[in-house]
């Protein structure tokens, strides 16, 4: 990979790991657009690249949701028990997603709605209200089941499953702190199933596309990765002392703008090339 790309992927992944140690937010939202941008520059076919920055996106997931599990587990906060309740759906869920849908939607629908997705977050971020407090936790099949909801769906978006697992917590009188606790260790189920299903889903270009590993662009991955995890700590740290509920509405302005501008692109893409 060109030295000037490995700079650019270096950048991207330091702001992803910053954004998401201080905003509490998922790196997917961030990465699928720039990616979108940045690998057909690599030689990533136009018309598959909004598969290959979700896949991307995702599989990042899986190693920088360890440092974070690891920490939450080393404060108590991680509700084990809903997670071995949802992990056989996640898994499930995620291996359908990537490993079966995912390669039979046009990139243009996955572009479709994943600019619904970053509306839905930003609306979220610019409100900054938490899910109301509801009853028990239901009955393990419903959680189970909700499960394999969170990972089919965070298949098709490059998202951890933070945005449906954490109000469902809340609503099941399970605290904040420990909702998002869980919901950073039910991330890494899902990048896992995910990233397998994406790896066999798209196995014909790995033999044909150089970088790829299915739908994944791995010399990306490793940057992104690398950075990040180098980054998140700091963002975390200053999360305390800086105005978060300001810049996540700054932050919600921009990441309307960059799905805007990458549904924008895929159009063109698909219609006039």
């Amino acid at each position: 990979m060109d030295p000037t790309f490995i700079i650019a992927f270096a950048a991207l992944g330091a702001f992803v790991g910053f954004a998401a140690g201080l905003l509490g937010i998922g790196g997917g939202m961030i990465l699928v657009p720039f990616l979108n941008f940045l690998l057909p520059m690599l030689g990533v076919p136009p018309l598959i690249a909004v598969h290959a920055a979700i896949a991307t996106a995702m599989t990042t997931i899986i190693f920088t949701s360890v440092s974070s599990m690891r920490a939450h587990h080393a404060h108590g906060a991680i509700r084990w028990d809903v997670v071995k309740l949802m992990v056989p759906g996640l898994l499930i869920g995620g291996l359908l997603s990537g490993g079966a849908v995912f390669a039979h939607i046009n990139g243009l629908v996955l572009a479709i709605i994943f600019a619904l997705f970053v509306v839905y977050s930003a609306i979220k971020m610019f409100r900054n209200s938490p899910p109301p407090v509801g009853g028990a936790l239901p009955k393990p099949w419903v959680v189970t089941a909700f499960g394999g909801l969170i990972g089919f769906i965070s298949g098709l978006l490059g998202a951890g499953g933070g945005f449906l697992s954490v109000p469902f917590m809340v609503r099941s009188h399970i605290p904040m702190k420990k909702a998002i606790a869980t919901s950073a260790a039910l991330g890494f189920f899902i990048a896992v199933a995910n990233g397998i299903g994406y790896v066999l889903s798209g196995s014909e270009y790995t033999s044909i596309e150089a970088g790829m590993l299915g739908y994944v662009y791995w010399p990306a991955l490793i940057v992104l990765t690398a950075m990040s995890m180098l980054t998140a700590p700091l963002g975390a740290k200053l999360a305390h002392r800086l105005p978060v509920v300001v810049l996540k509405r700054i932050f919600a302005s921009m990441l309307l703008v960059l799905a805007i501008q990458m549904l924008i692109e895929t159009i063109r893409v698909h219609w006039f090339m």
